[in-house]
């Protein structure tokens, strides 16, 4: 059965990776495209995003863009991340400056909320837009059928900070709200998606076989960066993407269910920091209020991974007996 997903996003190259993924995936049907600052502005992302759909022309990704956040809610201007994700985060590439066709109202999500049944929600930016539904929409929100996004670190370091993952870090207000408000949460935090390997022989694989061309040198330039900061690293971890492979494929993840709570502070390394608790409320000895318990990814089968990234983005040709590299 075909998965309704709104997606909201910031763009960097694993973003683009995951929306060119969508478009090649049958059981994804992406039906409108939120896009924010994050990776870079606003403006570059639905540039950016634009391109995209008109470079792919696939029916499934002609969908609508809407206008998100320019910044989060702690009031502060927004820094680009270009040494990791590139000017117009897509590496090495620069698209044409095109007058992207947006939707200018925020709240047409609300329409498209109402009107589709059984949509899921994959959130792989910045939470901003998410918490602002919840605040203005709390009881519609409360009617999506699954809300999955990509952010956090649980006893593993960040990537940002020593403890805090992107985008916890970029709006910790906002992350906070979605935890405390939000009833049907599943979390794909860095403990997974720091397992989502793509090493250059899967693509280069695809880059002989599949029909983007855009793919390798993105990754390439992603790879790079990760290269230079961590010499040991075998390729680049593929973040966002998990967030669509949870949606359509739960049995690829072990979910744990917690209480969490995001650090608010604004300066020091400790902001953004996405804490669970594991603790024992078996004995009576103390209690929480108020605190939802949301499903967090601790594990992912690396082997389900493989072949569905490299089947999907070789537009289905991929040929296990030939490419024998599984882990």
């Amino acid at each position: 059965m075909v998965k309704k997903v709104l997606l909201f996003g910031d763009i960097g190259i694993d973003d683009i990776i995951t929306l060119i993924y969508a478009a090649l995936d049958e059981e994804i049907e992406v039906i409108a495209v939120v896009a924010s600052y994050g990776n870079i502005s606003r403006e570059k992302a639905t540039n950016t995003i634009s391109y995209i759909q008109d470079l792919l022309n696939y029916k499934n990704l002609q969908v609508p863009l809407i206008l998100g956040a320019q910044r989060p809610m702690t009031g502060e201007i927004p820094k680009e991340v270009s040494d990791i994700h590139g000017e117009y985060g897509m590496g090495p590439i620069i698209p044409p400056i095109n007058d992207a066709e947006v939707v200018e109202n925020f709240l047409q999500i609300i329409d498209i909320i109402e009107k589709n049944e059984d949509i899921y929600i994959a959130n792989i930016g910045r939470l901003t837009d998410l918490a602002t539904l919840f605040i203005l929409y709390e009881d519609l929100m409360g009617k999506v059928k699954g809300i999955y996004i990509m952010g956090g670190a649980f006893w593993v370091p960040g990537n940002i900070t020593a403890v805090a993952e992107a985008n916890f870090h970029g709006d910790p207000v906002a992350a906070q709200l979605v935890m405390r408000f939000a009833s049907n949460l599943k979390i794909l935090p860095l403990n997974v998606s720091n397992q989502a390997i793509v090493t250059p022989e899967m693509v280069n694989y695809i880059d002989q076989v599949g029909q983007i061309s855009i793919v390798k040198p993105m990754i390439d330039y992603y790879y790079d960066f990760y290269k230079k900061r961590d010499p040991s690293i075998i390729g680049s971890p593929m973040h966002d993407v998990l967030v669509l492979m949870a949606i359509k494929n739960k049995d690829m993840f072990q979910f744990f269910s917690r209480p969490i709570t995001i650090v608010q502070s604004l300066l020091g390394e400790e902001r953004g920091q996405s804490i669970a608790d594991i603790r024992s409320y078996e004995d009576g000895y103390y209690t929480i209020t108020e605190t939802n318990h949301h499903q967090i990814a601790f594990q992912m089968d690396y082997q389900q991974f493989f072949f569905d990234f490299m089947t999907n983005m070789s537009n289905g040709q991929f040929d296990r007996s030939l490419y024998k590299k599984e882990k």
